[in-house]
């Protein structure tokens, strides 16, 4: 049986070390499951693979867009799916990386029947949006679907403004959308086993890591990058931590210390809400990122 192989877990746990470690072992390349990573302008505040990295083990899906380039999680699991058909002729074993928990979920559960939002909900939510503010709104989304509240991005207009065009136009929550009935039902119909494993370490040490990450990341130049980026700071790909702060700072709003608390900050709830994402998938088996010959012990058995 092919056996596609999931390593997620919240960022700067060490997905990338052992990734690149599993692709050794098996002989395989890895596909990128970080949203971000897969346009070419965002190298350092991405932490994507290094040059010395993809020399090593060939890489899929990073560097592949430019910024004003659409994508979305229905292509990336087409392309994912066509590339997975390419890499089974070869091998029994593929290796699925990152933490973006919709990419991941597309991969390996399908991209849900959500409708398409009709003209007239999109501009009353647009408006909305305008007249009583994102915080209005992202309470509002509280009380009609605190499940999907709990994990979206609630500094982002568009993703909590979704939600709602759901809510209002269909009647019921957005995250029904986001369940079946049978979670395993479309499993089944994958023509590949899939393993998948999600890396943890104690809260403090994985805080430690996020904030030392972030340091190494202004070392390597990405307040550089974020200028060099600025003209651009309106497209969605953007709208992600640490260039968000690093734009605040450009314009005046903070101070650079300021910038890079507020970057550690906003790194560590997302890594919070990554972690309460991949909790409630029950096919997920947890490891320390230490833990490499268990893991691959595992992936055998």
């Amino acid at each position: 049986m092919k056996t596609l192989i999931v390593i997620t877990g919240p960022t700067a746990v060490g997905k990338t070390a052992l990734c690149l470690n599993l692709a050794r072992h098996f002989h395989i390349p890895i596909i990128n499951a970080d949203s971000r990573q897969i346009y070419r302008e965002l190298k350092i505040g991405t932490a994507a693979p290094t040059e010395e990295q993809l020399r090593q083990v060939r890489h899929y899906f990073v560097g592949t867009l430019g910024l004003e380039d659409y994508y979305s999680a229905s292509m990336y699991e087409q392309q994912v799916m066509a590339l997975l058909d390419e890499l089974f002729q070869t091998s029994d074993y593929a290796l699925l990386s990152g933490g973006s928990m919709m990419y991941i979920d597309a991969v390996c559960n399908g991209i849900d029947d959500i409708p398409t939002v009709d003209d007239e909900t999109r501009a009353t939510m647009k408006q909305r949006l305008a007249d009583e503010g994102l915080e209005a709104l992202c309470e509002e989304l509280r009380r009609l679907d605190p499940e999907h509240w709990a994990i979206v991005d609630r500094k982002n207009p568009r993703r909590v403004v979704h939600a709602l065009e759901i809510c209002h136009m269909t009647g019921r929550t957005y995250t029904s959308f986001r369940k079946r009935e049978n979670p395993n039902a479309l499993l089944s119909t994958r023509p590949f086993r899939i393993v998948k494993i999600a890396l943890t370490l104690p809260r403090e040490e994985l805080y430690q890591r996020i904030n030392a990450r972030v340091d190494t990341m202004m070392e390597q130049g990405l307040l550089d990058e974020a200028r060099r980026l600025l003209p651009w700071h309106h497209l969605n790909a953007l709208n992600t931590v640490g260039y968000k702060e690093m734009f605040a700072y450009i314009n005046n709003i903070w101070t650079l210390e300021e910038a890079v608390e507020r970057m550690k900050g906003n790194t560590r709830r997302y890594a919070r809400k990554q972690l309460t994402w991949f909790k409630k998938d029950p096919q997920v088996t947890w490891f320390s990122p230490a833990d490499e010959q268990q893991i691959i012990k595992h992936i055998y058995e």
